[in-house]
């Protein structure tokens, strides 16, 4: 597995959706690329600022937020 492979299957390994065949692939190449699991570190940690920062659902949001954005944001949201 490359490591552009890896980000490719990142999400999905996050959601525990991989193949076996995949998986292993996949936790081989973390095992052995240091780039690969500082990216899966810093992804983590991106998805759980994000999850804090709209933690709160009753918070207005900045009158300066695209309506566009805000429909984006909230299209990819799987739910809990």
């Amino acid at each position: 597995m490359t490591c552009r492979q890896f980000a490719e299957f990142m999400m999905d390994y996050l959601a525990g959706e991989l193949s076996q065949d995949s998986l292993a692939s996949f936790d081989r190449h973390l095992r052995a690329c240091g780039n690969c699991q500082k990216y899966l570190a810093g992804y983590r940690e991106s998805v759980k600022l994000g999850k804090q920062a709209f933690a709160e659902s009753d918070t207005e949001l900045p009158a300066d937020v695209p309506d566009d954005l805000v429909k984006a944001i909230l299209a990819t949201r799987r739910p809990s």
